[in-house]
Order: structure tokens, then sequence, then C-alpha cells
């Protein structure tokens, strides 16, 4: 693939990543997940035309975090959630009478089985954490790469915003930076044409 349809592949998934982060328009994960392979599509052509596996090889193990991440934390919350509800008296061996059964659950009861499951509740967000921050890491070695051999210094800055958001993710302020650093790429890969384009790749 040729460089100039790799980034506009590239910016047109980041883009799609962006506008998908908004929950009435992600149409329950599918515009990002398109936007995400157009991005790693993106990410390979400019790996081909620079000589330069690291950017797409960092973009994916990026995305295999995030992947092995999601599935522990949502094992880990599965297990949590059927020991909270058997803590309380709910199993599937009853689950007939489970709407009969609500009513006569105590706030004490509910109290006492979140405190005894708020150690596993804690253990799967670390989880989930830890795999969004080495993900971050990942991703902004792939930016700086991009950076360095596009001369487009955004993509620099949009893996610093990137990792700085994913360490933030524990308040909202870390989500909003993920998000800029969405759009901060897709304007990095369409300022390639012309920081790149017109220039010999670096040795």
């Amino acid at each position: 693939m040729d460089l100039n349809t790799g980034k506009t592949f590239g910016g047109a998934g980041a883009l799609l990543m962006f506008v998908g982060f908004l929950p009435y328009v992600s149409t329950y994960g599918v515009i990002p997940l398109v936007g995400l392979i157009l991005l790693l599509i993106g990410a390979k052509a400019l790996a081909d035309n620079y000589k330069e596996e690291g950017i797409f090889n960092n973009a994916l193990y990026g995305v295999i975090a995030v992947i092995i991440g999601v599935a522990i934390a949502a094992a880990l919350a599965f297990i949590v959630f059927v020991n909270f509800f058997n803590d309380v008296g709910f199993t599937f061996s009853n689950i007939s009478t489970w709407q009969n059964m609500v009513s006569q659950v105590t706030q004490s009861q509910w109290m006492d089985a979140f405190f005894r499951n708020a150690g596993y509740i804690f253990l799967t967000l670390i989880v989930f954490f830890v795999f969004i921050v080495v993900s971050a890491v990942f991703f902004r070695k792939s930016m700086t790469l991009s950076a360095q051999k596009t001369g487009v210094h955004l993509f620099s800055s949009a893996g610093l915003v990137l990792l700085i958001g994913a360490i933030l993710t524990i308040v909202i302020f870390g989500i909003i930076l993920l998000w800029i650093s969405l759009l901060l790429i897709a304007i990095a890969f369409f300022q390639i044409r012309a920081a790149a384009l017109t220039q010999p790749p670096p040795p």
C-alpha cells in the first residue's frame, strides 16, 4: 500500500475511533472497531514505506494488550458478580425465586457482600488498569517512531497524551485525554502529506 493511501486509512481510522468514543455513536462498538482496523492498516503502511516494522508491531502489541486485559478483567468481573450474589443468597439453583428474594435482602446484607468482595473488585480494576497502561506504552512507541520517520511531530505529542490519559484512567480527566489523543493521531496522519510525502524518508 502506498503512503498516501495508508495515511488516509490511518487518519480515517483514528477519526472513527474518536467519534466512536461517544456513547450514542459507537453503535455497540462497531465504529471504533472498524476505526481500529483502519488505524492498524495505516500503521502497517507507514511501517512498510519507511522500513520501520516497529511502527506496526508496537501498535499491534498495544491492541493485543488491550484484548488480554479486557478478557482477564471480564473473567474476574464475572467471578465477582457470582460471588457477590451468592453471598446474599442468590444462586443458580434458586433462580426462579430471585424476584421474591430481592425485597427480603437487607441493606446490611448488600453491604456485607460488597465488602467481602471488595478485594476482588479492586483486583479487577488493577488488572484492567495495568493492561491499559501497557497498551499505551506500546502505542506511544509506535507514535514516536512514526514521528521520527514522517517528520510529523504531532504523532509524538499524541502518543504522550495517550500515555498520560491511560495512567489517569482512574479519573474522568484521563478518559478525556485518551479521547483527545485519538483526534491528535487523526490530524497527524492527515499532516503526513505536507510533512513527509514531499521529502525523502530520513535515513
